[in-house]
């Protein structure tokens, strides 16, 4: 990618960039990538660490990484660098023009190695899966100890729990669960509110396994539905089906986002769905290719996508349903098993 950009080589400072190219998961490294070469650039907490996770050439700086990336890139001579502009702060594109060689150009470039992690290999794909299990077992694990009175944090913390307990190195992103009319907040963060009999309840979790991450939104409700309710439901559950099944290489995402929106129109319930149906998911909880409206993504097997249409009523509450899904080459394969029937408690 680097030949037709124009580049003889390009400094990556993304940390999830650094470790899909050389398998380093510290917290501190940077890579010099040129067409003959790959260098990863770490700190001496890490000196062990690098060795054991990389097969690329390791230097170990005791001072700011991008200052001796550059010294590198000035021993190389290398006269046109790329650096990730939308992956970079203030200060280290100072580090970066401070450190440059006289007569070389630094050249901001954005999406170049994501454009390489939309596709999954089976590895990748197999490691999204087990991500995705650990997760669905905490739910099932975490729903059976719910119970009226408790918190939302309470909630959260059981799922993160159990997470933790099934083998994930952490939540993928902080746990949301959000009851009664806080559900109509689609990013809610768990806080004091009790959960109370009646209260409709979204919980929307992942786990990190190995560096991957999984995603999935499900629902509970404490008691009787009602009838506004069980409508708002089964509505957005069809359009959650209806997107997934329009789902197969070569599809433009944004067809995706329009088959969610087309159900929740019939239902008359468009104008409550306020963000996209879906995004890309692996190293980061967030990547392409996006579901959603204005995307001019185009599926192809081996990404992997959420599905989560929403519908959201101030006053009342939200309802969410979310698998994660791989796009296989005649269609989709969803990761997330488990039940998407309202579960009643």
């Amino acid at each position: 990618m680097l030949a037709p950009n124009k580049l003889d080589a390009l400094a990556v400072t993304s940390a999830p960039n650094v470790r899909y190219l050389s398998g380093f998961s510290g917290s501190n490294g940077a890579m010099l990538v040129s067409a003959g070469s790959a260098t990863l650039f770490t700190d001496p907490r890490y000196q062990i660490q690098a060795a054991e996770e990389t097969g690329c050439k390791v230097v170990i700086a005791r001072g700011p990484l991008l200052s001796r990336l550059m010294a590198v890139a000035r021993r190389k001579r290398l006269r046109r660098l790329g650096f990730e502009r939308n992956r970079i702060s203030y200060q280290e594109f100072q580090t970066l023009t401070d450190n440059l060689a006289p007569g070389a150009e630094l050249e901001p470039v954005a999406g170049l190695i994501e454009r390489l992690r939309c596709l999954k290999d089976a590895d990748e794909i197999e490691g999204i899966r087990r991500a995705m299990q650990i997760a669905v077992r905490a739910f099932e694990q975490a729903v059976r100890r719910v119970r009226i009175g408790m918190t939302e944090a309470d909630l959260a913390a059981e799922l993160d729990h159990h997470m933790r307990a099934g083998g994930a190195e952490a939540p993928a992103f902080e746990t949301i669960v959000a009851a009664g009319e806080r559900s109509a907040l689609p990013h809610a963060r768990p806080g004091a509110a009790r959960l109370k009999a009646g209260h409709l309840v979204l919980i929307d979790m992942g786990a990190l396994a190995n560096g991957y991450a999984s995603d999935m939104t499900r629902m509970l409700c404490l008691g009787v539905p009602s009838r506004k309710l069980r409508h708002m439901y089964n509505a957005v559950l069809e359009a959650q089906m209806a997107a997934i099944d329009a789902i197969r290489p070569g599809v433009p995402a944004a067809k995706v986002d329009r088959a969610a929106r087309r159900v929740l129109r019939a239902h008359g319930l468009e104008k409550l769905f306020v963000h996209s149906t879906g995004h890309g998911v692996g190293l980061e909880i967030h990547e392409s290719p996006r579901l959603g409206k204005q995307s001019r993504d185009r599926l192809e097997a081996g990404m992997v996508v959420t599905v989560e249409p929403g519908v959201y009523l101030e006053g009342f509450g939200g309802i969410r349903i979310e698998d994660t899904v791989v796009v296989t080459s005649d269609g989709a394969e969803v990761l997330t098993r488990l039940s998407k029937e309202l579960r009643i408690l």
